[in-house]
């Protein structure tokens, strides 16, 4: 008897799984907040160090330049005409693995190319900001010397502000592309505020 009345109990169907949400995104500013604190404090104490303290005339020097008529200078102009060529280099990559330049693709290449490029431009650059720093210090006097001293000093605190942001996630897409512009910009302008006048007085630097 117990096999003709078994207990015929609906099976009931299993709790769908539980959903986990994704966590809300973070405002672009809460996420830039920190590396942009960080890059205006870099910019202003380089400012004010510049302001601050008296400049010693030579800085940064290498040999093979010695027998220029303006040496410190030559040394200052080949390095930050290198950091330029750098960055240069380093613009058309993010342009080509970003499928901007037409028929051109990017090869397997074009990152290593793209990263040692940014790396090699900001090596020649630090020699050359510790030269304007240590051997001429802040300068307003002028028109042009006062651009170049202030782009240089925001120049680098915009990289620290790239350096800190690229070890974020969750940064806004254009994040990178925006202060990738501003850093070629900023170099530009350095550069166009102190090489033009070397080569119109004193032709090559080598």
């Amino acid at each position: 008897m117990t096999g003709r009345y078994r207990d015929h109990h609906p099976r009931l169907p299993s709790p769908p799984p539980e959903r986990i949400e994704p966590p809300p995104e973070r405002p672009a500013w809460q996420l830039l907040l920190i590396p942009m604190l960080v890059g205006g404090l870099v910019a202003l104490t380089l400012g004010v160090y510049g302001n601050v303290h008296d400049g010693t005339g030579v800085a940064v020097n290498l040999a093979g330049f010695q027998n220029h008529p303006a040496p410190t200078s030559a040394v200052k102009v080949t390095l930050s005409t290198g950091a330029l060529g750098f960055a240069v280099l380093q613009i058309l990559t993010a342009l080509i693995m970003y499928g901007k330049v037409p028929g051109v693709a990017a090869a397997d290449w074009s990152g290593t190319a793209h990263r040692w490029s940014g790396r090699l431009a900001f090596l020649c650059a630090v020699p050359v900001g510790i030269h304007c720093l240590y051997a001429a210090g802040f300068q307003s006097y002028d028109g042009r010397i006062f651009l170049h001293s202030l782009v240089g000093c925001l120049f680098f605190g915009a990289f620290t502000v790239k350096m800190l942001g690229l070890r974020k996630d969750g940064m806004p897409g254009w994040f990178l592309p925006v202060l990738g512009g501003s850093l070629f910009t900023g170099l530009v302008a350095v550069w166009w505020t102190t090489a033009i006048r070397f080569f119109e007085n004193f032709g090559s630097p080598i």
